[in-house]
């Protein structure tokens, strides 16, 4: 028999705050993170709005000194690690450092590091790139910095399947704990592409939203029909995953259960899905038959929902042939109203989304969901979150490249 995997730590840095709790409080008020971009100047920029991480000081959460040789994706996945393992009871002289190990998400890398550097060397020559670039840019530092942090010696690596990288780092350390490779994994994803180049790249492949220039907090509009492009964002989220009778062993409080793990590939397009969605579907029912839950098990499904004209429709499509009937049923919302699209770190942050969704019995809303675009015809949690039972929830991630990634979480059941 497999064994149970469980959650028993959670932490975030995202736009809507440098906490579980602020990360709660904010989709729970039906809050955008999104506003204009101040990292740069947006003037040439097509789209000039983002979900930005504010006011983070690393020294918060680390050493100060040690931050600084870190890329931003990093320090954002050390501090949302360092919330988590705190949650979890853990530390670094209580775990059992050979069986405990790291799997980070990652999409972009430490790309304004690659970005300044590539500006020193054709300003000033190779030889004052500074030191520390490679080490900061390699997508792998964000999990080396966390093993390091907490003196973990077993498996620690990234993992980069674009927008379902969060996701699919959960599921293989899911897939790790179950069959015997360690007994704790600190899991998630994180990303910090708010720079010229990450923006100005999705800009001109014409991805980002460019018509709420002026009311960015009305720019993510999943599955509505004035939609027009994703929003960038920033951030991170860890979750302490723990074999259960480890967890039970140590008295750790279990705040949900990760189920099941469904991926797929679309081999389709490198930036856009299978035209039936039929690469995501398939992932969901994976997802369920790992789980050993039927579509009418199902009380939730937090969507990828990214607000652009191609996805929303095609997940919908993907909703209705993975739970039938059930589809028009189950509630469905689109955090990302709220947070933007953390790019590799959607899918972590989402699950602790729908993690608190279950403790809390509340369906997260889709805000700026006024009128249904076409081929939008499910239950969106439109405007306003709604209580309610929740016990079952999927969390979809489909990335460019055509990834699919989907968890089905559920409460913890003794």
């Amino acid at each position: 028999m497999k064994r149970r995997v469980v959650v028993t730590g959670m932490g975030t840095i995202n736009p809507l705050g440098h906490s579980i709790s602020e990360l709660w409080e904010g989709i729970t008020a039906g809050k955008s993170g999104i506003g204009r971009i101040t990292r740069f100047d947006t003037t040439d920029f097509p789209s000039k709005i983002a979900g930005e991480v504010r006011d983070f000081n690393p020294a918060d959460f680390m050493d100060k000194r040690e931050s600084r040789k870190m890329a931003l994706f990093t320090q954002y996945a050390v501090a949302s690690a360092v919330q988590a393992m705190k949650m979890a009871g853990l530390t670094k002289e209580t775990i059992t450092p050979e069986r405990t190990g790291v799997v980070l998400g990652n999409g972009i890398g430490g790309f304004e590091v690659l970005q300044s550097s590539f500006r020193t060397l054709f300003d000033k020559g190779p030889g004052r790139i500074p030191p520390m670039t490679i080490p900061k840019i390699l997508s792998n530092e964000g999990a080396g910095n966390i093993a390091i942090q907490f003196g973990a010696t077993g498996s620690a690596y990234a993992l980069n399947t674009a927008c379902a990288s969060g996701t699919d780092a959960i599921g293989q350390a899911v897939q790790a704990i179950r069959y015997g490779s360690a007994d704790v994994i600190l899991a998630g994803g994180s990303e910090g592409g708010i720079n010229e180049m990450g923006v100005g790249g999705f800009c001109v492949l014409k991805a980002l939203s460019t018509s709420y220039n002026d009311t960015p907090e009305k720019a993510c509009r999943p599955f509505d029909a004035t939609r027009d492009g994703f929003i960038i964002s920033e951030g991170s989220g860890i979750l302490v995953l723990e074999e259960l009778e480890h967890a039970k062993k140590r008295g750790a409080d279990i705040l949900a259960e990760i189920a099941g793990y469904g991926s797929t590939a679309d081999a389709f397009h490198l930036t856009a899905p299978h035209s039936d969605g039929r690469g995501a579907a398939q992932a969901m029912r994976i997802a369920m038959n790992d789980a050993g839950l039927a579509p009418e098990d199902i009380d939730y499904v937090n969507a990828h929902g990214t607000s652009t004209p191609t996805n929303d429709p095609i997940e919908t499509q993907a909703i209705k042939t993975a739970l039938g009937d059930h589809a028009y049923k189950v509630k469905v919302s689109s955090t990302k109203s709220m947070t933007g699209h953390l790019v590799g770190a959607a899918g972590a942050l989402e699950a602790i989304i729908s993690i608190l969704a279950i403790q809390n019995q509340f369906f997260p809303p889709t805000i700026n969901h006024e009128n249904p675009g076409e081929g939008c015809d499910l239950y969106y949690v439109p405007g306003k979150g709604e209580k309610g039972k929740i016990n079952t929830v999927l969390s979809n991630s489909l990335g460019f490249g055509g990834h699919n990634a989907v968890l089905a979480i559920k409460g913890y059941e003794k």
